[in-house]
């Protein structure tokens, strides 16, 4: 399905947990020297202007990203999140949200790899703009799942996959089950995000559990809801990430983010959630 553009959701409050989520673990990453391999199967355009028609025509911009951009109390888990999408932008203006491979090439050494993929041709034809004269990115318009399968394992031997198909097809549930199977026969070690919208309550339930059921390795599970998901109301209420081999204190560091942005982003119908699926960090 090539009919999806990111473009018209950037920096929505999704965004915001999924990139949130993924700073804060490169920033753990970061912490050795020694070099990671990053890949996002599904990558989009990799920089998005929020002043373009198409994020003006949807605005979620401005429940999410908009909602936390000046706050100077933010909690630690959101702080190597925020300080890099300050790097795309001049003084306290908002204007340029940068996707998950950018994010990612903005915060990895020199020595780090990063490969990104998009099949979308003008999602990919931005994405190779946007990336232009960047160090050790790869761009490449190939099935998300397939280059993944291929990559691994990496030769750095440690790093993390980013999985987050846009689930317009309930096929994508059964590919991405499907490619974390084969992903961690191949690299048990690796570090897995997985992001889920939440639209249809049972549908994100079952996807959960297949995913939970493949290993027995530490699932911690990151929800944020801007509503209560109700089955059949339409939209997204809520999106979710499963993060497999997840770094230590994440789940502590999260613990106080997220509630902090359900504040800023839905007082009123917001809420958020934490919960091991298997594993315990605290071993």
């Amino acid at each position: 399905m090539l009919s999806y553009q990111h473009g018209f959701h950037a920096g929505n409050f999704a965004d915001v947990l999924k990139h949130a989520v993924l700073c804060q673990v490169i920033e753990y990453l970061l912490q050795k020297d020694k070099p990671f391999y990053f890949h996002d199967t599904h990558a989009g355009r990799g920089l998005y202007d929020l002043t373009h028609p198409v994020a003006q025509k949807t605005g979620e911009y401005r429940e999410g990203i908009a909602r936390i951009w000046n706050h100077r109390d933010l909690p630690t888990g959101l702080a190597p999140y925020i300080r890099t999408l300050q790097d795309f932008n001049a003084g306290t203006s908002l204007r340029m949200y940068a996707g998950s491979s950018l994010l990612a090439q903005r915060m990895m050494t020199g020595a780090d790899r990063l490969a990104a993929n998009e099949l979308h041709p003008q999602e990919y034809q931005a994405l190779q703009d946007n990336a232009k004269g960047l160090r050790n990115l790869r761009v490449s318009k190939e099935d998300g799942f397939a280059a993944l399968k291929a990559a691994l394992p990496p030769r750095e031997r440690r790093g993390l996959v980013l999985i987050d198909p846009s689930y317009e097809l309930l096929a994508d549930d059964v590919a991405v089950v499907d490619a974390l199977r084969e992903a961690m026969k191949r690299f048990s070690t690796g570090i897995y995000l997985v992001w889920y919208p939440v639209v249809e309550p049972a549908r994100a339930r079952k996807l959960v559990r297949g995913i939970a059921a493949l290993a027995k390795e530490k699932i911690l599970q990151l929800e944020l809801f801007a509503r209560d998901p109700v089955a059949g109301s339409g939209g997204m209420a809520g999106s979710g990430m499963l993060v497999i081999n997840p770094p230590w204190q994440l789940d502590t560091l999260m613990q106080d983010a997220l509630p902090w942005l359900v504040k800023q982003i839905s007082p009123d119908t917001g809420s958020s959630r934490i919960e091991w699926l298997a594993g315990n960090n605290g071993e």
